[in-house]
Order: C-alpha cells, then structure tokens, then sequence
C-alpha cells in the first residue's frame, strides 16, 4: 500500500475510545464496539506487529469526557516509558457515531470551536467558544498525521463504503478530536477519529469487520 513500517519488529499499540448514549441516539454504536473489540479481535487473530491498549467508553459531554480522556491518554505514555522501546507507536483511535451517515467516516482534522446543536448529556451548550483558548482563534484546525488518504483507499479495495472527511462537527467527537490531537502532538503519539453509521444502516458485524480492517492498515501504518 505503500506505508508498510520499514522495521518487523516494531510494534504499534493501539488505544480505543468510544461513547455512550446522546441527545436522540439512545443506543450508541461505538459502546457496543469498544466494548466487544478484544474479544472480537482475540477470536480473529490480532494483525502482526498490533496490540490493542486500554479501551475507555466516554461520556457524550465535553467536560464529563475530558478527565477520562486524558487520564487514558497520559497513561498510555507512561506506559510506553515504562515497558515499550521507543521505536514502537501509540495510535489514538477514537469512534464516534454520526446517526445521519450511511458510510463510515475517517476525519482528516478537528477544528478549535465547540458550538454543540443541543446540550451534552452534562447540559453544556456552548456557542462558537474555543475548546483551547490557548490556541487562539474558533478557526484553528489541527489534522492528523496519519495518512487517511491511503487509509480511506485501502479500506474502500477491501469493499467497504468508506470517505475521508474534513468535517467532525463541532459537538463532542470534534472536542474529543481536537484534545486527542493536541495530545498527541506534545508528545508524539498519533490520533484518528473515524464516524461510523447506526446499526440499523450497517449491521454490527459488518462494521466489527470494518474495525478489523483497519486495524490491520493501522498496524502497517508508520
């Protein structure tokens, strides 16, 4: 595919989130998903050179997801430090539902504003604010460093229907995005959130098997 690791050895790990239920999505996809995805992946044989982390099911609210999130995420570094070498990987792989969708989505970036369309599940509304005020203005954008183009192509050829996406909203799987994302810059991670339909419009095995795929791309992915 033309992003294969130069090193065999290497070993990515990656760390799964997801979230619970929302404001008209009562039952979340990306919980079910998270929750099943070792026992999944245990009976289907883990890709070479992959480790699946921690996976944490967060709240569907900015605030209630943020100390969660970055407890997992400081985690995973000090576990790195403390028993990988540094030539292996960390990977954020973030899961969020988009219940419109009838294809699943890989974000290419989130954007610095939170302007929620309806209260998180913790009430809070906010309207065209930062999410870091540090980083300056609602137009900021960070992206990922992971190549969603290739990615998006080599899951389409395995015949899933698939698009990469500018555009993670501006509700609680952008906010996630954008602190796993600043995260992951300040200490050399990865980060990638993917949008995948309901299950009434992709069934849950078939988008089990969309997650396998891409942990097997993930696992080449340098």
């Amino acid at each position: 595919m033309g992003f294969e690791c130069p090193s065999a050895a290497a070993v990515t790990t990656v760390h799964v989130t997801g979230f619970k239920k929302f404001h008209g999505v009562s039952e979340n996809p990306t919980e079910t998903i998270v929750n099943n995805l070792k026992e999944y992946m245990n009976k289907k044989g883990l890709p070479k050179g992959l480790a699946i982390g921690s996976c944490n099911i967060l709240e569907t609210a900015g605030q209630g997801a943020l100390v969660p999130l970055y407890q997992a995420l400081q985690s995973s570094i000090n576990a790195k430090d403390s028993e990988f070498s540094s030539s292996n990987k960390i990977i954020w792989l973030h899961f969020g539902v988009n219940s419109g969708a009838t294809r699943f989505a890989i974000e290419r970036q989130a954007v610095n504003e939170a302007n929620f369309p309806c209260p998180d599940e913790m009430g809070w509304k906010p309207e065209r604010v930062p999410i870091v005020a540090s980083d300056g203005a609602i137009s900021g954008i960070r992206e990922t460093t992971l190549p969603v183009e290739e990615i998006t192509r080599a899951l389409a050829e395995k015949g899933y229907d698939v698009m990469t996406s500018d555009e993670a909203g501006r509700f609680v799987c952008n906010y996630v995005y954008y602190h796993s994302l600043r995260f992951s810059e300040q200490n050399g991670t990865k980060s990638l959130f993917v949008h995948v339909p309901l299950f009434f419009t992709i069934d849950e095995e078939t988008q089990m098997q969309f997650i396998a795929s891409l942990l097997e791309i993930l696992a080449s992915v340098c």
